[in-house]
């Protein structure tokens, strides 16, 4: 497989496995108290997340590299908005996060998928890296608050 396809494929595509491994988390919780906490943690990190969005993108204005400089492209099409902070960034950090608490080692895992996420969209060429960086603090943020 060609390093571009891996990297496009995890840019894209590996937030959705993340998701999937969540809702079997939730699934697979043990008794419906567990299911509950979890299912609104999630809802308040979710309107967290988006608020953190909506205030970070008004605060800060990042044009995307391919934007910046006309001569970089990106690997796959991206919409040329600005790119602080990374919505793929922030979703799969509020993930990780919030499943550590409840399954370590899964967890980790993911946490891992989300820094890969991050990795792979400034690779791709659609992200700086303070955009992605912001968005992992931003969605760890979400995910710790919704928990309190």
């Amino acid at each position: 497989m060609p390093v571009h396809t891996l990297i496009v494929w995890t840019a894209q595509y590996l937030l959705f496995v993340m998701a999937a491994v969540f809702v079997l988390v939730w699934l697979i919780a043990e008794d419906s108290h567990g299911k509950l906490v979890l299912a609104a943690t999630a809802v308040v990190g979710v309107v967290l997340m988006v608020v953190f969005l909506y205030i970070a993108k008004g605060v800060h204005h990042d044009p995307r590299p391919f934007v910046q400089n006309p001569r970089i492209r990106p690997l796959f099409g991206h919409s040329r908005d600005d790119g602080f902070p990374s919505d793929h960034s922030i979703a799969a950090a509020l993930i990780a996060v919030l499943v550590i608490w409840r399954h370590r080692l899964i967890g980790v895992l993911l946490a891992v998928g989300a820094v890969l996420i991050a990795w792979a969209r400034v690779a791709a060429h659609v992200h700086h890296l303070q955009d992605v960086l912001a968005g992992l603090a931003l969605g760890a943020l979400a995910a710790v608050i919704a928990s309190l």
